[in-house]
């Protein structure tokens, strides 16, 4: 402990085990974390794995949606390393399923409306709204 901390914790009277509890005793399934993870991000995405590993076809194909989009930087949270953020956003959003996206932290969806997002444009739309331009406008049209 270098002797900044040190010095606080003996003036304040904390011990650094209260110091390690308090930070490790977050409820990840909170709204309130939850709210700090999805708030303020250009795109969230919570997902069964990680985006160099999705361990589901559905959070594979919201990163490879988001990779022809060109949208390589996004906040990904594994569900699976922990029970508590499995659960959590699934009563955050009331949405079964996994994976779920948040755009501008608004909830957009899962992997099906992704794909029809994709689909229709809108995603194109939504990514400029938090000033991220769609990779597919740099690709000349294909007939």
């Amino acid at each position: 402990m270098n002797s900044l901390l040190r010095r606080n914790v003996l003036k304040t009277g904390t011990t650094f085990c209260r110091l390690l509890a308090a930070r490790y005793s977050v409820d990840t399934g909170s709204k309130e974390y939850i709210n700090s993870l999805v708030k303020d991000k250009k795109v969230v995405v919570f997902m069964k794995g990680t985006p160099s590993n999705p361990r589901c076809g559905f959070s594979n194909g919201v990163v490879q949606i988001l990779h022809f989009h060109g949208v390589e930087n996004f906040d990904a949270h594994d569900v699976l390393s922990d029970e508590n953020l499995r659960q959590g956003i699934k009563d955050y959003t009331n949405w079964p399923t996994i994976p779920q996206i948040f755009i501008g932290g608004e909830f957009v969806g899962g992997c099906d409306v992704m794909l029809e997002m994709h689909k229709n444009g809108e995603l194109v739309e939504e990514l400029k709204n938090v000033g991220i331009k769609s990779a597919l406008l740099d690709k000349p049209n294909e007939t």
